[in-house]
């Protein structure tokens, strides 16, 4: 059966799009940025796959090591590292699993421990 256009808030009928043309079919220029910004910014130089790691000391590790080496950074190494942290965290959204959520919620914990800044 044919889908019916939803209803708009004054009795009148939304337009449907032809396939191709659908919000985010056609052109899916800027569908990654996200991915770019991890790669590409001046925040970090990072290792690869560091945020697939499955130990939160790991992480906050690798982090750190990277915020010390880069020359792209433009805050103070912790800083840098934590934002990239949250940023990944932020991006991944709701397609992030529980389990991988808290691993990385630890390793911000993680990262302060390495930088000296717990309480």
């Amino acid at each position: 059966m044919p889908r019916q256009p939803a209803k708009t808030g004054r009795g009148r009928r939304a337009k449907t799009l032809p396939r191709g043309r659908r919000r985010g079919g056609a052109a899916h220029k800027g569908r990654r940025w996200s991915q770019r910004v991890t790669r590409e910014s001046d925040a970090l130089d990072l290792e690869g796959g560091v945020f697939t790691r499955k130990s939160p000391k790991a992480i906050a590790l690798s982090l750190k090591r990277s915020a010390l080496r880069s020359r792209r950074r433009k805050a103070d190494p912790y800083r840098s590292a934590l934002s990239m942290l949250t940023f990944y965290v932020n991006r991944a959204g709701r397609n992030l699993p529980a389990t991988r959520r808290r691993t990385l919620a630890r390793a911000k914990r993680e990262l302060k421990v390495a930088f000296g800044r717990e309480q």
